[in-house]
């Protein structure tokens, strides 16, 4: 049988779906990307902030009538949508057989057996149960860039964010897991691993007693195969002196981190329900810098918070000023059904979210296209994600780009280059988020 499988939101559900995948393929179910072919329809979901709440009801109600006009015979919601809306989404849509929650995607496979047998389910285990032994993936990205999700869950409770009700408390994958996990996808030509998870600096606490990310860190840093290993969602207040001499010590490790800051004002941080402040940030940015100079810092904010005033927001773009992220982006805050935040008061506008984010994008900017111009005559380690053919140039990224979220480095070659292929190239000109380079000789390589 043939099966359509949609995967929406972050990257920790694309790690979800491409196990489930595994699963479903060792099944005899062939994976086509033709939906009107497609005897089963899965749909995993996302609901973090509205925005990713309605693409995920509007690619139910696609699928919806697929189903009604086409071949496909079941139809399945997986994922944080269906996790928070479990009743509902059968309800409204009849023509879902089955939902299936976050912590049960480890049964997609009886569930799709028995959506096709006639049967409705709705599978939800304890939210805070953890899929085991799940090591092997059917890849939906590139291949030679792969994500570990290393723990799932989360223990801060935010007042704006609704994760923990949907992936329940945190919980570290077992080191050895993920070991096995990381060797099979590089035996199989990952070469950039990228550590997932929604916070990964407090890995291993719940399991070992301590923070266990550095010692993860070595172990993976041992594989063959393995080039690159990129570190995102490191909550500042739980990065370590230690985690940063082993990311100095080890090659593999690029000198990039994500930390999501949220904000730089106290008493908005305070509302949030966050755990540094201000000149905690400043102290952590500038241990960080110190040990490890050539680092990248990405960071997030939400704008419009409630009760956030405009002598809060120059606040947070004077702070950006001064910290000068090398990547940031921005969240004009969603309030979320069943979040403390939602209940605040003093909401603002969508106007005036909107304009605020712009307003510290447009401050970013001029930071980015500044430090991008300083790189020309630079020369850099890139991983090539593709060639443009209409441009005739290749498509490439540093150790200071992650996929899909930072820019890339256009560049011409005299000879075919495979994508996933490490090259050396020298920088030449600098157009906006992006840079461009010439390779370098084979000799320099």
């Amino acid at each position: 049988m043939k099966l359509f499988f949609v995967s929406l939101g972050c990257d920790k559900n694309l790690v979800d779906s491409e196990k489930m995948l595994a699963l479903l393929a060792k099944h005899s179910i062939e994976i086509t990307d033709d939906e009107k072919e497609a005897e089963i329809i899965i749909v995993n979901t996302c609901s973090f902030i509205h925005d990713a709440k309605q693409e995920s009801i509007e690619t139910i109600l696609e699928m919806a009538q697929l189903k009604k006009e086409g071949k496909c015979r079941v139809l399945i919601a997986a994922g944080c949508l269906a996790q928070r809306y479990a009743r509902e989404i059968p309800e409204e849509i009849p023509e879902v057989d089955a939902v299936v929650g976050t912590s049960a995607y480890d049964e997609i496979v009886s569930v799709v057996e028995s959506s096709l047998g006639g049967e409705k389910t709705r599978l939800l285990k304890d939210i805070d149960y953890l899929p085991k032994g799940l090591t092997d993936r059917m890849a939906a990205s590139s291949g030679y860039t792969s994500y570990l999700k290393i723990a799932e869950g989360c223990n801060k409770h935010c007042t704006y964010c609704i994760i923990p009700s949907l992936r329940g408390k945190y919980r570290s994958v077992p080191m050895e897991e993920l070991v096995t996990e990381a060797e099979a996808l590089a035996a199989r030509g990952t070469k950039e691993l990228i550590l997932i998870a929604q916070e990964t600096t407090v890995y291993g606490v719940d399991l070992y007693g301590k923070k266990s990310l550095p010692v993860l860190l070595q172990k993976l840093c041992r594989i063959n195969g393995i080039e690159w290993i990129r570190l995102l969602y490191c909550y500042p207040e739980e990065i370590t002196e230690e985690l940063l001499l082993v990311m100095k010590e080890e090659e593999k490790i690029c000198h990039y981190l994500d930390l999501p800051i949220q904000h730089c004002n106290d008493a908005i941080l305070k509302r949030m329900g966050r755990r540094t402040g201000k000149e905690d940030l400043i102290q952590k940015i500038e241990m960080i810098r110190k040990i490890l100079p050539e680092v990248t810092l990405r960071t997030t904010l939400i704008s419009g918070f409630p009760g956030e005033t405009s002598e809060n927001h120059e606040e947070c773009i004077d702070f950006i000023s001064r910290m000068r992220f090398d990547r940031l982006g921005v969240f004009p805050y969603s309030p979320e059904e069943g979040t403390p935040a939602a209940e605040f008061e003093n909401q603002l506008s969508e106007e005036i979210k909107r304009q605020w984010a712009d307003e510290i994008m447009e401050t970013e900017q001029e930071i980015i296209f500044c430090q991008n111009e300083a790189m020309i005559g630079k020369k850099f380690r890139v991983i090539v994600d593709g060639y443009l053919p209409e441009e005739a140039v290749y498509i490439g990224r540093t150790y200071r780009d992650t996929p899909d979220i930072d820019g890339c480095v256009f560049f011409s070659s005299g000879y075919e280059i495979v994508s996933g292929t490490f090259v050396t190239v020298e920088v030449t000109d600098a157009k906006g988020y992006d840079l461009i380079g010439e390779i370098c000789n084979e000799e320099e390589m």
